[in-house]
């Protein structure tokens, strides 16, 4: 399946419209503080961060802050809607450590060892990102030392066993909802 095709779908970006509406919530935020979600992954100020499946920047504003204007974030979506908003929000928060890219993440075109941490909240499981394909596509962009934090919904329990074993990486903890790895 062509994902370029697939992300500007004008009918799968139409019925993806209500679900940007409930990320981009206030009960959302209430319920789901990305802040403290963005801690459970322990993002740190200087890195450089992916975030996969951005959707309408519900964590990529936040991230951006925390990491600073000495980290730079890569704000990942297939669907071609969410990446414009989310390019709309960056400018309006003049935030030059940011990059919006409308991209598919079994394939993200980024170089070899160029993050220190992955972002996968809210993306898995999801049919379109099989484990088989996107494992080895964050192992290939995560430096030596690189950490991939993942938070589901919904939760569904295969997916830290499939993460596991594929031997690419390795649990490290939970904490505040969210699974953190290290690169094998």
């Amino acid at each position: 399946m062509d994902a370029d095709k697939l992300g500007k779908s004008r009918l799968l970006n139409w019925l993806f419209k209500p679900a940007g509406m409930i990320m981009e919530s206030r009960l959302r935020k209430w319920l789901m503080n990305p802040v403290k979600t963005l801690q459970g992954a322990g993002i740190q100020p200087g890195q450089t961060v992916l975030e996969v499946g951005c959707g309408t920047g519900f964590f990529t504003i936040p991230a951006a802050r925390l990491i600073g204007d000495q980290g730079y974030l890569v704000a990942m979506d297939a669907l071609a809607d969410y990446t414009k908003r989310v390019s709309k929000k960056v400018q309006a928060e003049n935030l030059t450590n940011v990059r919006v890219v409308h991209r598919d993440a079994l394939e993200t075109g980024l170089d070899a060892a160029s993050m220190d941490m992955l972002l996968l909240f809210g993306v898995l499981p999801f049919p379109y990102l099989p484990l088989g394909r996107l494992l080895p596509e964050m192992h290939r962009i995560l430096k030596p030392e690189g950490r991939m934090a993942l938070w589901m919904f919904p939760v569904a329990g295969w997916v830290p066993k499939s993460i596991f074993d594929s031997g690419l990486f390795t649990f490290i903890s939970k904490q505040n909802g969210v699974y953190n790895y290290r690169r094998h």
